[in-house]
């Protein structure tokens, strides 16, 4: 069931610290850090089980304790309400 875009700028405004993505892409971008290596995986591992529920994956990046994500519905060719349930799931558990 294809997802009807609300666009990055719309979502961003809805959540904290999230922003349009940079250059032509609907997408919103945000960057968590953590204490240390383990804290990142344990947020990525918590976000990979709610993104397989979901059947939305994020596009993401770690180094040690970094963690950039980028969200968009590729098949919504943008940023819908799901990309918005995700994000706020990812806020709710890195606390």
């Amino acid at each position: 069931m294809a997802r009807e875009k609300i666009g990055a700028a719309a979502a961003a405004a809805r959540l904290e610290g999230w922003s349009a993505a940079p250059g032509e892409r609907d997408a919103i971008v945000k960057t968590f850090k953590f204490d240390d290596f383990n804290a990142a995986f344990g947020f990525m591992t918590r976000v990979a089980l709610k993104a397989d529920q979901l059947d939305h994956h994020p596009e993401w990046f770690n180094v040690y304790n970094r963690v950039e994500v980028l969200l968009a519905t590729h098949d919504a060719d943008g940023v819908t309400d799901l990309d918005v349930e995700l994000a706020t799931f990812m806020d709710r558990i890195a606390g």
